[in-house]
């Protein structure tokens, strides 16, 4: 395996499913997807059946609070030996271009290993893989009880680089002709279609040298009009913090007991260019669970005279009035449960912060330490978040989306976004698990 120190990277040995295995059924969506909706999680469980699939060796977090969560993750991780034993799963040796087909929009990514040594999830961290958002620290002890014990990991962490000369993935693309195909195949229940072929030494080279150019302080200085002793950021987590941070927690807990090049040391991921077309930013929503307070006097409470609370007709009137460009307010929407449903657009005129999002996780953040509501849970689609908040004691909250092309600057300038600001797409578009790597001997 090949090592790049400097830019905390590592040319890692991935196992793939053997030839032969049904890629559709293998192949399941990220784990901290559908969190609200379990039944998508029984739908996917009904179509894979005893089939060999990433089902059986991940956690959907939709049932991280069960009754038998203990025995599931034992079974997850006896299922992990199980298909190392049987040869259901594979070595290959290097990194792998990965090209995702969803929607219409081609996402274009490289699978390989960021050192764990490199990272800090902590805010006001300057470490050169930093998260883009805020990290919960309560959401990782569970998830450390899942890894900590498991032979492998697998990777639905999305990390982005800020590559505007398209230098490091875009070359690859272009050569894709020549490349060796590993896999590929149609995903599951509208994931699109998945391929990923194989780098070899040239092209690997190739990479490490166009991101050690990327680091470089006489590039990244006058990119973000920073001092050039301001610490660089390479690698911002765009999907997937969370596992990340619990990848960080294990390789902590491990560390003075182990070798320095133990496998866990390093993470799995697929790392892509924020520039890249098929990239888009989609705001996550808010919804509320068990409400118990009118939030139309807990909003006029919290803001005063800078708040604008009008109620509209329609779900589409709420939609353009939120994506209509504010000069120096911010707008979200509201989505009060019942029968009929109704709709709201508040209108902050003197923000708390610099995106809507942040003004409005402060204001729900104090609202449920005041027993405003019982829960909160973050929610990817527009159409979930509707389906979702119809029943009378929740309320939704629609949220507009950022620019993609501002979040590097603003991480190193600001540093850390609100926790959940933004997704790499809605659901569906998010990253499929195919891959695995040992992370025990």
């Amino acid at each position: 395996m090949k090592n790049a120190i400097t830019i905390g990277v590592q040319s890692p040995q991935i196992y793939l499913p053997r030839k032969g295995i049904d890629l559709k059924k293998w192949a399941v969506v990220a784990c901290d997807q559908y969190t609200a909706q379990p039944e998508y999680w029984e739908k996917v469980a009904e179509f894979v059946g005893d089939a060999p699939s990433t089902l059986h060796l991940i956690f959907p977090e939709a049932y991280l609070n069960a009754p038998d969560a203990l025995q599931r993750i034992e079974t997850i991780q006896s299922t992990m030996h199980k298909y190392l034993a049987e040869g259901i799963l594979e070595p290959h040796e290097g990194m792998i271009y990965v090209e995702r087909q969803v929607d219409g929009k081609t996402r274009h990514g490289l699978v390989l290993c960021l050192d764990l040594e490199r990272y800090d999830y902590h805010r006001g961290t300057t470490s050169l893989i930093r998260p883009t958002e805020g990290t919960i620290i309560e959401r990782i002890a569970p998830r450390v009880k899942i890894r900590q014990n498991a032979v492998l990991e697998l990777p639905h962490i999305l990390v982005l680089i800020d590559d505007p000369q398209q230098t490091v993935i875009e070359p690859i693309t272009e050569q894709k002709s020549k490349l060796h195909k590993l896999y590929e195949t149609e995903l599951m229940f509208g994931g699109g279609f998945l391929e990923g072929y194989a780098l070899d030494a040239a092209l690997e080279n190739h990479v490490l040298n166009a991101l050690m150019a990327l680091v470089q302080p006489s590039v990244f200085a006058p990119r973000y009009h920073v001092e050039e002793d301001t610490p660089v950021l390479l690698f911002a987590v765009g999907d997937g913090n969370h596992s990340l941070a619990t990848a960080k927690s294990v390789w902590e807990q491990l560390k003075p007991t182990v070798d320095e090049n133990h496998p866990a040391r390093y993470a799995l991921v697929e790392i892509e260019n924020v520039h890249d077309q098929g990239i888009v930013f989609e705001p996550i929503h808010r919804l509320l669970f068990g409400v118990k307070k009118d939030l139309r006097i807990a909003l006029k409470e919290a803001f005063g005279e800078h708040l604008r609370l009008e109620p509209v007709q329609s779900r589409e009137q709420m939609i353009r009035r939120v994506q209509a460009k504010q000069m120096s307010s911010q707008s979200f929407g509201l989505i009060f449960g019942g029968e009929p449903i109704g709709f709201a657009v508040a209108e902050i005129t003197k923000p708390t912060s610099n995106l809507a999002i942040g003004t409005l996780q402060t204001f729900l953040d104090q609202f449920l330490k005041q027993n405003g509501a019982d829960e909160i849970d973050y929610i990817h689609g527009e159409d979930a978040l509707m389906q979702l908040s119809t029943p009378a004691d929740r309320v939704g909250f629609y949220l507009p989306a950022m620019s993609k092309h501002a979040l590097f600057e603003t991480v190193i300038r600001d540093g850390v976004l609100p926790r959940k600001t933004f997704s790499m797409g809605e659901a569906h578009e998010k990253r499929y698990y195919l891959e695995a790597r040992r992370i025990l001997p």
